[in-house]
């Protein structure tokens, strides 16, 4: 073992924050911007006091082990202090993202028995309030702890950081071993977590995690990949939703094992963030990445010049990625590397103009110290992988579940295979895949079963312990592995012919005026679709061309750089025909690509944009088909008649 992989050992996570503060106790732990915008750093031993202050202060309101304590809030160092908090007390933590309606909430609380919640603001808070009313007798909510300094409430039950502290200061001054029992205490088969999948089907399920399936998870992550410690300059940046086991055990559990900074940002504010920070490593979905490249791809087409120059660069550098390969495909993207090696003279000239005058550009935009970046949650396009590795961003994409800790395969740097999840990534996994494609995953970080459901906790597992993914995928060369569809997701028409609809969805990931689609075609004749546009773009279309349209029934949000982006029209912005003609051409595009019981025969166009907020994603940016199918269900029809 080398002095680089020092850090792995497997701990409980109250463990693991004692060994961090009493052995690296002057080390960076956080760094975050406060309410007033300026940088803030905090060290784990500064951490580590927080946490035991309100672990004590919890345990002083009578949290006992085994209890459930809810977390809801933002990616936040806070979000940290509450679950540590949690842990040493020998609770269970419950993660509810921020964004959850309020029967979601409601059929989370009751099932998970959640005493304590941990609460960002007022908003949330408010929200809480509605659900956890005095005459709902199912909810077992006692304390709400608001994370401010001070926040004053009529209602009894809210209290804050800063109270629930000052009551931990004066339970330590009783009995100053508390701590030390009550953490110490807490044992590898205890349960750590309740995680509720998001539900893009049906009811969410409560995945329930133990210390040791923690660990395992974190330990097997850091065995992969080439992690370094925060000594050697490396620094994360979390902005995915914490409530979510990929940036909770991928990003910050295995930022804890090796010792390594962790700064905070949000989709919103990621691009400042990036130059703000400089980070090395990211945790991220295929969507931030295809958002990235499409506003790199608008700002270019603003001008004539500027695009031609954008596009030939794009070219030239897939061209160069592709060149590298070998004869499976397989790309060799080891730091360090000279892309341009084993390439002819003028290309090798083209991209190094191009790199010069925009990729360079581009890693200044990641902060300039970008190292690698991770992408799972769902079917990178390949093209757009190529495109990033060109730039010289390395994103090494794998595949895991809610049920698995995460990542189960993944990429290796020095043997990238766009367009797959990778390989298994430790032989202390072990994949099979069934008869029917469906891949079958077994190892110490799988999850012990679903909260109060045992015949979902049966279902989910073979009669050999291996963990039923629902995933069709196929093996390609050295054992890689490329996701099909989700096997809920594989329609089959009623001819009997099977479609793949991740297969449809991932060849508009890079369309110009659609944002997505959701494919529909079960038990159909034929194909059909919801077609979300991709209104910005279709907006400066018309803006180039003159074409009017009414801009007062137009509504905005914000992107991932603070810009302002479409999220409604009018009516009459979608039944312009030059709008009909755009959204038909690149609908025809990609049927040429698909076999014709694949391609789409009808659809409908919606006339706002699918976010977490209108209810059709979830936090990572999935689709919730019910929810679709539900919300559409008239219109659907109506392409059957």
């Amino acid at each position: 073992m080398t002095d680089r992989k020092w850090y792995i050992e497997q701990l409980t996570a109250p463990a693991l924050i004692h060994r961090n503060a009493t052995k690296f106790g002057d080390h960076t732990c956080q760094l975050f911007k406060d309410e007033k915008g300026e940088v803030q750093k905090l060290t784990y031993s500064e951490v580590y006091r927080i946490v035991k202050e309100l672990s004590c202060g919890l345990m002083s309101l009578g949290f006992k082990k085994g209890d459930r304590a809810a977390v809801m809030c933002n990616t936040a160092p806070q979000w940290m202090w509450s679950d540590y908090s949690i842990l040493c007390a020998g609770g269970i933590t419950v993660c509810i993202y921020p964004t959850l309606s309020e029967k979601e909430l409601e059929f989370i609380l009751e099932d998970s028995g959640t005493t304590v919640m941990f609460v960002e603001n007022t908003e949330i808070l408010e929200k809480i309030k509605n659900v956890c009313k005095p005459s709902n007798k199912k909810i077992k909510v006692k304390h709400i702890v608001v994370m401010k300094e001070r926040y004053d409430d009529k209602d009894r039950r809210v209290t804050d950081f800063s109270r629930v502290r000052e009551l931990g200061i004066a339970f330590l001054s009783k009995d100053k071993m508390i701590f030390e029992d009550r953490w110490r205490s807490v044992d590898f088969k205890d349960y750590m977590t309740i995680v509720y999948t998001s539900g893009t089907t049906g009811n969410p399920k409560g995945a329930v995690h133990t210390h040791f399936s923690w660990a395992s998870a974190v330990v097997r992550d850091c065995i992969v990949v080439n992690y370094a410690s925060g000594d050697n300059g490396d620094l994360f940046i979390s902005f995915l939703p914490m409530s979510h086991t990929y940036e909770r055990e991928c990003g910050h559990g295995a930022s804890m094992l090796s010792l390594t900074p962790n700064a905070y940002s949000s989709p919103k504010t990621l691009v400042e963030d990036l130059k703000l920070f400089k980070p090395t490593i990211f945790m991220s979905v295929p969507r931030i990445y295809e958002r990235i490249f499409m506003a790199m791809r608008d700002q270019a087409a603003k001008s004539p010049v500027k695009k031609k120059i954008f596009d030939a660069a794009i070219k030239t550098g897939i061209a160069v990625v592709e060149k590298r390969a070998d004869k499976d495909g397989f790309i060799d993207m080891t730091e360090g590397i000279d892309l341009t090696q084993g390439v002819d003279p003028w290309l090798k000239f083209k991209f190094k103009l191009f790199d010069k005058i925009i990729f360079s550009k581009v890693r200044e935009a990641f902060g300039g110290r970008f190292r690698f970046a991770f992408s799972a949650a769902g079917s990178l396009n390949a093209d757009l992988c190529k495109t990033f590795l060109a730039m010289g961003i390395r994103i090494t994409e794998g595949y895991g579940a809610t049920e698995t800790w995460n990542e189960v395969t993944v990429n290796r740097l020095n043997k990238i295979l766009p367009g797959s999840i990778g390989k298994c990534s430790t032989t202390a996994i072990q994949l099979r895949v069934d008869d029917d494609g469906e891949l079958l995953i077994k190892g110490d970080c799988l999850f012990s079963g679903y909260w109060n459901n045992p015949k979902a906790t049966k279902e989910a597992f073979t009669d050999d312990g291996y963990y039923r993914s629902g995933d069709i995928v196929e093996v390609l060369a050295d054992n890689y592995i490329k996701i099909v569809d989700r096997k809920k997701g594989l329609m089959v028409l009623d001819t009997g012919k099977n479609v793949p609809s991740q297969r449809i969805e991932s060849l508009f990931s890079l369309s110009r005026f659609i944002e997505m689609v959701v494919p529909i075609g079960s038990e159909r004749k034929y194909v059909s679709a919801i077609v979300v546009p991709n209104f910005d773009s279709c907006i400066a279309y018309f803006e180039e061309k003159g074409i009017p349209f009414d801009k007062s029934a137009v509504e905005y949000d914000h992107d991932i750089a603070s810009v302002p982006v479409c999220v409604k029209v009018g009516n009459d912005f979608v039944e312009n025909e030059e709008f009909k003609k755009l959204i038909e051409q690149e609908v025809q595009a990609v049927n040429r690509e698909l076999e014709s019981y694949e391609q789409i025969k009808k659809y409908y166009v919606a006339d706002y944009k699918f976010t977490e907020g209108s209810g059709e994603l979830t936090p990572t940016l999935k689709v919730k088909r019910r929810i679709v199918m539900d919300k559409f269900k008239k219109e659907i029809d109506g392409l059957y008649k």
